[in-house]
């Protein structure tokens, strides 16, 4: 009798959770204009009617489910739908837009081209840093090889080489996304 009661109270309570979990928030501003939120009303505070956050994690249905019961139309994020651009929203023309197409792709391009001499340069400092061992003196006068330390250079002249050709990949595709 006790195992199925546990069993059923257990589920109820699994059950009735998420409705105690919703708190209402208020929000208040003081003579000096500082703003509190609390989930106590306060005097002159008012009551927030916040949406439900999206717990969908990517999953498209915003329920949490997992499941993609959203239209089509939807992205694979779940985001709502858009809206209309206001009637009073600045527009530009064809043209300017075009000419800001082309300084934006000018600008890229000399991006581009001072990534592709910072990457030359971080080669060369890599061959250099290659050929040059990092080494230390004995008391005794013998010369060792410090290999750490040369593992460690040689570890941040590759990280600055990959960082140089990920930034040339990244404007390489901008630039072949701009018209």
């Amino acid at each position: 009798m006790t195992k199925p009661f546990l069993l059923l109270s257990a589920l109820l309570t699994a059950l009735l959770l998420p409705l105690c979990a919703q708190a209402e928030i208020y929000k208040s501003t003081d003579a000096n204009g500082n703003v509190t939120y609390s989930n106590v009303k306060l005097k002159g505070s008012k009551k927030l009617n916040l949406e439900p956050s999206d717990t969908s994690f990517g999953t498209g249905s915003g329920n949490g489910s997992g499941n993609n019961s959203g239209s089509a139309s939807e992205s694979k994020r779940g985001s709502p739908a858009k809206t209309a651009t206001p009637a009073n929203f600045p527009k530009v023309d064809t043209g300017t837009q075009n000419q800001r197409d082309g300084k934006r792709k000018e600008i890229l391009q000399v991006e581009l081209d001072g990534e592709k001499k910072a990457l030359d340069d971080a080669k060369k400092a890599y061959a250099e840093g290659e050929s040059n061992p990092e080494v230390f003196k004995t008391k005794d006068g013998k010369t060792l090889r410090n290999v750490p330390k040369f593992e460690e250079k040689m570890k941040t002249l590759q990280a600055d080489v990959d960082a140089h050709q990920r930034n040339i990949d990244l404007l390489n595709k901008e630039i072949s996304a701009t018209k």
